[in-house]
């Protein structure tokens, strides 16, 4: 898949953001931004070559179909290559290009509105990750078969799916989720918390 397919010319950058504020430092991710901003195209698919896979294991969880994981993560990589040059802070843009491809994936799911539940191959998910909030998920010493997982994660909505694929699979520290979902921290903490027991739910359902 092409990162930037169909897009010709290079962004503008817009008057009001070419001068940003002073910063002490810029890391060296923070000078690629800056150059993708000013048009430099290979600078910007070099930001988004570490981004590329775990961008479609995040989407094809979320969207349960590896077609529209791909439609999400394309959208999302051209749109941020038309809005990089108004992004305020350089150091930020991991949390933006989530949160971008968040939305597309809430997008394209709000408007196929699928009438059928496809089957999401949790492996992608790690194998161990330390929960932030909450307890282990049910069952004996913490053993539960993959499809007992699988069918529990097809249950949840689409924001419990994101928030958890966000945190465990992306392992981003609730300060980016929070940045890449446009909310506060308490409120990303309540949600992941949420998230985790409606898996918990749907896990005990499934072990009946």
């Amino acid at each position: 898949m092409g990162l930037l397919q169909g897009q010709g010319s290079a962004p503008t950058v817009p008057a009001a953001d070419a001068a940003p504020g002073p910063r002490v430092a810029v890391t060296a991710r923070g000078l690629l931004v800056e150059r993708a901003q000013a048009g430099d195209r290979d600078a910007f698919e070099a930001l988004l070559e570490r981004w590329l896979d775990p961008s479609l294991r995040a989407a094809f969880v979320i969207l349960g179909n590896e077609a529209d994981a791909r439609d999400a993560t394309q959208e999302a990589f051209l749109q941020a290559w038309r809005d990089i040059p108004r992004l305020r802070d350089p150091d930020r843009f991991d949390a933006w290009l989530n949160r971008i491809l968040v939305n597309r994936c809430r997008s394209l799911r709000g408007n196929r509105r699928r009438t059928t539940v496809r089957e999401i191959n949790l492996s992608v998910l790690p194998e161990s990750a330390e929960p932030a909030v909450g307890d282990d998920p049910p069952g004996e010493g913490g053993s539960l078969s993959l499809d007992a997982v699988e069918h529990a994660f097809r249950r949840l909505s689409t924001p419990e799916r994101t928030i958890l694929v966000l945190h465990h699979l992306q392992h981003l520290p609730l300060t980016d989720v929070a940045a890449g979902l446009g909310i506060p921290v308490g409120t990303a903490k309540s949600r992941l918390f949420a998230a985790r027991k409606a898996l918990e739910r749907a896990l005990e359902a499934e072990l009946r």
